[in-house]
């Protein structure tokens, strides 16, 4: 089943007299169950394309078809209703709400879901969390958790509504390289559920826990393929000849 079809999307941008092209007749597509990394430069479209991608964003012109429904010339609520409903979002910020218990900041989509009782909200976030590995954290405002922590409890979020698709923007970027490859594994789990998982990485090694890899730059793709190695998270964060390599370029990382 085909999960996301985009045919010759375009996007541009006016930046004072400056015309930037975004993206320049992009055709992609990604079936229902992949797992796949974007790699670029800054200004290469990538972020352009995870927006457009997320129903933040409209192309100029081209077709974008997500689950067999056609996004173009959709309402904001419209835009909204399929946001809500069949994607969920992970950023590289994390952005909770501080002050706010995993719990709530987990139970805040639902909110805006008409189709959710309010007494089931806070069941359905437990859920999320204990999924990711929180159960015993749900209490906890963001700064009282880790960085890997306060990614989890985003991924949480981004599961609560049950989507069919996750969208990450750079997951990893604020994470040292051994929590990075656990919050992948996460991703790996829910992948191997079914669930669609995209993200953006300027990272190689990243990229490589991925099955398949499109690599942009000028707002078009230069490199689409198969991982046929691709690594595995759980494997490597049990293998004790990979942890010490990790963390030697963790702490040389940390010197520079």
């Amino acid at each position: 089943m085909i999960s996301i079809l985009l045919d010759s999307i375009n996007k541009r941008f006016t930046m004072g007299d400056t015309i930037v092209h975004a993206l320049r007749n992009v055709s992609l597509q990604i079936n229902k169950g992949e797992f796949v990394a974007i790699m670029g430069p800054s200004g290469s479209g990538k972020s352009t394309l995870m927006n457009i991608l997320g129903c933040l964003d409209i192309p100029d012109s081209g077709r974008y078809f997500l689950e067999g429904q056609s996004v173009g010339g959709l309402l904001k609520d419209q835009l909204a209703a399929i946001r809500n409903r069949k994607i969920g979002f992970v950023f590289q910020g994390f952005n909770l709400l501080a002050r706010t218990s995993a719990l709530e900041n987990v139970e805040l989509p639902l909110l805006y879901d008409q189709t959710v009782s309010s007494w089931n909200t806070k069941i359905i976030a437990q859920a999320a969390l204990q999924q990711v590995g929180l159960g015993e954290r749900m209490d906890h405002e963001p700064n009282q958790l880790s960085g890997g922590q306060q990614q989890r409890v985003a991924i949480a979020r981004a599961l609560v509504n049950a989507p069919a698709i996750i969208l990450a923007d750079e997951p990893t970027g604020n994470l040292d390289s051994v929590t990075s490859v656990s919050v992948l594994s996460l991703f790996q789990q829910l992948n191997a559920k079914g669930i669609t998982i995209i993200f953006v990485t300027h990272e190689p090694d990243v990229a490589m826990y991925a099955r398949r890899i499109i690599e942009m730059r000028d707002g078009v793709i230069l490199r689409d393929e198969m991982i046929t190695n691709h690594r595995n998270a759980q494997a490597d964060l049990l293998d004790s000849n990979w942890l010490p390599i990790v963390e030697q370029k963790r702490q040389k990382e940390n010197t520079v």
